[in-house]
């Protein structure tokens, strides 16, 4: 009697993650200091003070930048928190 398994090689999974992200922006008007962003940025979603000024930076000349991309649930936790803040933002897929 033979004991020969046969495996059956497993495809490798991919991703299907698309995400969502969280866009912030600015409206004609509406002028927030370069610091507001950064202190928003590094306490809402967690970025490191130098990314967060590329992004504060980003977001004073094109007047929006996104700040975080991920699984629905948490753009909308972070697009609440944002506005909370006095921040505009939306969500939208990635």
């Amino acid at each position: 009697m033979s004991n020969q398994n046969s495996t059956t090689p497993i495809p490798p999974q991919t991703s299907s993650f698309k995400g969502w992200n969280v866009i912030l922006y600015s409206r004609d008007g509406y002028d927030l200091h370069v610091i507001d962003v950064i202190s928003s940025l590094v306490c809402l979603v967690k970025m490191d003070e130098l990314t967060a000024l590329r992004k504060a930076i980003e977001f004073k000349t094109k007047r929006e930048t996104i700040v975080a991309t991920t699984h629905k649930e948490h753009a909308e936790l972070l697009e609440q928190q944002l506005q909370s803040d006095a921040l505009l933002c939306q969500i939208e897929p990635a």
